[in-house]
């Protein structure tokens, strides 16, 4: 059985989760600033459809990119190194949400939804959650979203318009945190993408001992601002 939470529960033991399906630990509560904040910083995040219940997870194993371990295509270095394109971070955190958030494929709808948009902005105004987005001609091209607490950082989800768009972002958002030692980005579930792109599967107490070290780090910066692009 899962936790039913009002809106003071607190989380139970992340060990509590279920198997199947992998990781469902709670469903209720809010999605205020304090809620996400307790969630993220005991390896819990939230996954669910507008309209239907909070559902809270914590899956084990946990998928997890170290930022040095980033793997670059030789198609992908080339593209980085043609200068194409421009990086900002923290410039269109709002457009970065909703063109995640847009159906891909055949997809007809997303678990980002205006509660989400909402509650993630609020965290962004708080200089919690961020953007990197990449533009192209004046036009924003692809980019992506996360939390960031301490020297860890919680990535949520990413989008390309142009090939290879969303890579770019991810290329630049790693050599950044590995220069300001952040220890391991949260990919939360393993997919054979993110896999191709160096992430790799964690034991989920294994996480939760990093994620404890990690969280306790000063912050960088409130609102980011990354070194000049040529470093990567």
């Amino acid at each position: 059985m899962i936790t039913l939470l009002g809106d003071d529960t607190p989380f139970p033991p992340v060990a509590q989760a279920l198997r199947s399906p992998n990781g469902l630990l709670a469903a209720g509560g809010n999605l205020s600033a304090a809620r996400l904040l307790d969630a993220y910083s005991h390896g819990i995040f939230p996954w669910f459809n507008a309209g239907e219940p909070i559902l809270w997870w914590s899956p084990d194993p946990r998928m997890v990119l170290v930022p040095g371990e980033f793997k670059i295509s030789r198609s992908l270095r080339k593209t980085l190194h043609s200068k194409n394109y421009e990086v900002r971070s923290d410039s269109a955190f709002g457009q970065v949400m909703r063109a995640c958030a847009a159906p891909r494929g055949e997809q007809t709808g997303t678990w980002i939804h205006e509660d989400m948009i909402a509650a993630y902005t609020e965290l962004h105004q708080m200089g919690i959650a961020h953007s990197v987005e990449i533009w192209m001609n004046g036009r924003l091209a692809g980019g992506l979203y996360g939390v960031s607490i301490g020297r860890m950082f919680f990535g949520e989800s990413m989008f390309s318009r142009v090939t290879d768009a969303s890579k770019i972002a991810l290329a630049h958002l790693t050599s950044q945190l590995q220069r300001w030692g952040y220890g391991l980005i949260d990919c939360q579930m393993s997919t054979p993408h993110l896999a191709s792109l160096g992430a790799r599967e964690m034991p989920r107490a294994e996480f939760i001992l990093r994620l404890k070290e990690l969280i306790h780090y000063p912050e960088p910066l409130i609102k980011w601002q990354f070194d000049h692009e040529s470093q990567i």
